[in-house]
């Protein structure tokens, strides 16, 4: 009679586990969605107008205080009293 008990903890374990996988399935199907044309052009119209320093050929130079990745003054900026 042990046997029984332990088929039934099984079988509700494996309820719980398709139950929680219909919930992430439910969840994804509500996840926004936007066509691949939007996202593409969405994409291109974002790298057409935003600048990006590492690329110099096509925006130009970029004056050092524009820059993030220039390197930083040298020396203490400390206050020392």
């Amino acid at each position: 009679m042990d046997a029984r008990p332990q088929k039934q903890s099984m079988s509700e374990l494996k309820y719980r586990r398709l139950m929680e996988h219909n919930q992430r399935l439910k969840d994804d199907l509500d996840r926004p969605r936007i066509r691949v044309s939007e996202a593409s052009a969405s994409l291109i119209r974002y790298c057409k107008t935003t600048k990006d320093h590492l690329i110099p050929s096509v925006w130009g130079p970029v004056s050092k205080a524009d820059d993030p990745y220039a390197p930083q003054a040298e020396g203490c900026q400390c206050i020392v009293m």
